[in-house]
C-alpha cells in the first residue's frame, strides 16, 4: 500500500497550492517577508517603528455549521471571507489594524479546485480587511471527515500602538451606542437556522450563505475622525453576551431605538417560534458591530460611516441604572 491508497493524495495537494498561488500572493502587503510555501510565514513590523509602543493582538474562528450550507449548496467561494471576518472583527475591538492571516483547512477528501475556490475566498477577505495571507494548511483526514466535507478555521494578527488601544474602560454614563449593518446572520446561529429552515435550505442557501461584513476599514477610519470608546463585535451570543464586554463594571446599555431589521431574522423568529430574548442572545439581528462613542460624536459617526457606504444608526445609550444590556423595542 501507499499513501494514496490509504486516501491521502500529495499531488492533490501541490495542484491546490499552485491554483491558489495567485490568489494568495495579490494579498502580500509591504510587511511580508517570505514566500509561499514555507514552513513559516514572516511578517515585517519595520514599517510601524513610529509607534511608541506597538502591541501585537490576535484573534482565532471558524466558520461553524454554515459551512453545511456550503455543502449543501456546492458553493464554496465565500467561506473564506467568512473566517477572516470573524477574526479580523475581534482584532478591530481592541483599536488594532490586522496585519496577516493564517487558514486551516482539514478535508476529507483533497480536491484541488474546491480548496482552491476556498483560499481565493480567504484571499479575498483578507483584502478587504487590509492584510496579507501569509501561511495556512490543508490537511487531508480521510476517516475523519466524509469526502466532500471540510472544516475552515484561522488566525489574524493585527497591531496597535499602546496608547490607541480600545478597551471600553473610557466608557461613561451618557455615551451614544451606534450600531453597523450586518448582511444577515453572518456566521452565528446556524445550527438553530439550519433547525427552523430544515426544508426550505437549498431555497434560502444562496440568502444564508452571505458572507460576513468586514468592518476592519471602516472602523479603523472612523476612528481617526471619532472618539470610539468601545467596541463590541456581535457574533454568537448576540446582544447581551458580547456588548457588555466593552463596558467598564457599574454600567450598562439600554437599546431603545429600532433599526432595519433583514426580514431573515423576523421569518425566523416566526417559523420557529423563538422567543424575542432568545432572538437577541442569539443572532446578531442586523447590527454587527457595535461602538460607543461621545453622545456628541453620534451624529459624525454615523455620517462619516455612510460616507464610506456603510449604513448605521444610533441604537441606545450608555446607563449606570441595570446591568449588562436592557432592550426596550416594543
Amino acid at each position: 500500500m501507499d499513501y494514496k491508497e490509504a486516501g491521502v493524495n500529495i499531488k492533490a495537494g501541490y495542484k491546490a497550492v499552485e491554483l491558489m498561488a495567485e490568489a494568495v500572493r495579490g494579498t502580500f502587503t509591504q510587511g511580508v517577508f517570505s514566500g509561499l510555501g514555507g514552513f513559516g510565514g514572516m511578517f515585517s513590523l519595520g514599517a510601524y517603528s513610529h509607534m511608541a509602543e506597538p502591541v501585537l493582538v490576535a484573534g482565532t474562528d471558524g466558520v461553524g455549521t454554515k459551512l453545511k450550507l456550503a455543502f449543501m449548496a456546492d458553493k464554496h467561494d465565500t467561506v473564506g471571507i467568512d473566517c477572516v471576518a470573524m477574526c479580523v472583527n475581534d482584532v478591530v475591538c481592541c483599536g488594532g489594524s490586522p496585519l496577516f492571516f493564517l487558514d486551516y483547512i482539514a478535508v476529507g477528501r483533497n480536491d484541488p479546485e474546491k480548496v482552491a475556490e476556498i483560499v481565493k475566498g480567504v484571499a479575498r477577505g483578507c483584502k478587504q480587511a487590509g492584510c496579507a495571507l501569509i501561511g495556512g494548511e490543508t490537511a487531508e483526514m480521510p476517516g475523519f471527515y466524509q469526502p466532500d466535507e471540510y472544516d475552515l478555521a484561522g488566525f489574524c494578527v493585527g497591531i496597535v500602538d499602546r496608547c490607541d488601544i480600545i478597551d471600553g474602560s473610557r466608557v461613561r454614563e451618557g455615551d451614544a451606542l451606534i450600531g453597523l449593518a450586518s448582511s444577515g446572520l453572518h456566521s452565528n446561529g446556524f445550527s438553530l437556522a439550519r433547525k427552523v429552515f430544515e426544508d426550505q435550505l437549498p431555497e434560502m442557501a444562496a440568502e444564508l450563505l452571505t458572507p460576513t461584513v468586514i468592518y476592519a476599514r471602516d472602523v479603523l477610519e472612523l476612528k481617526r475622525v471619532v472618539d470610539i470608546k468601545g467596541i463590541s463585535h456581535i457574533t454568537g451570543g448576540g446582544f447581551y453576551e458580547n456588548i457588555p464586554r466593552m463596558l467598564p463594571e457599574g454600567l450598562s446599555v439600554v437599546v431603545d431605538r429600532p433599526w432595519d431589521v433583514p426580514p431573515v431574522f423576523r421569518r425566523l423568529q416566526a417559523q420557529g417560534g423563538v422567543g424575542e430574548r432568545e432572538m437577541f442572545n442569539t443572532f446578531n439581528m442586523g447590527i454587527g458591530m457595535a461602538l460607543i462613542v461621545p453622545a456628541s460624536c453620534e451624529a459624525a459617526a454615523v455620517d462619516t460611516l455612510a460616507a464610506r457606504g456603510r449604513r448605521a444608526w444610533g441604537i441606545g445609550h450608555v446607563t449606570a441604572m441595570g446591568a449588562g444590556v436592557e432592550i426596550c423595542l416594543t
